[in-house]
């Protein structure tokens, strides 16, 4: 009798908790220059979405336009000449070094050097029949690479 009197009990209870939690949240009074920020709170508090998302591309010194109600609104700007978040300056041009690339690439490069000791086709390799095929084509290779490495460097000069 008691056991039963004490889960009843429980289950009054508990609607009752779930119904004192429930108040309406206070806002703080707004300022001119907090206004923005107390609404991107109060709508982030609310959990509905924004009715309206604008891109905008900018060009030269345009500055991004502020939302006209920011409460329906959010305005994401980006600029037409800056298609990557790492500035110029900072952006590395480099071959990347050989314990930083794929399996790929390092298989290849293993598949290159048993082709050049078997002296196989294309290899430009001492030994083997067609080992003198690839010589030009090798030289080819090394005289494009040059070539990158110095725009690369000339790019780089300020």
């Amino acid at each position: 009798m008691l056991r039963t009197l004490t889960v009843a009990l429980l289950l009054v209870a508990i609607p009752g908790a779930g119904i004192a939690q429930t108040a309406p949240p206070t806002t703080p009074p707004t300022t001119p220059q907090t206004s923005t920020t107390t609404n991107a709170a109060a709508q982030a508090e609310s959990g509905k979405p924004p009715q309206r998302i604008r891109s905008i591309m900018l060009t030269g010194t345009e500055k991004c336009p502020a939302p006209t109600n920011p409460d329906e609104e959010i305005v994401v700007c980006a600029r037409s000449g800056e298609p990557y978040r790492i500035p110029k300056e900072l952006r590395a041009d480099k071959p990347i070094p050989v314990q930083n690339q794929s399996w790929v690439n390092r298989t290849a490069l293993a598949d290159e050097v048993g082709r050049r000791a078997g002296g196989l086709p294309d290899t430009c390799s001492p030994t083997g029949s067609g080992g003198q095929t690839g010589c030009a084509k090798l030289r080819a290779e090394q005289f494009a690479a040059e070539r990158n490495e110095a725009r690369r460097v000339q790019r780089s000069i300020p």
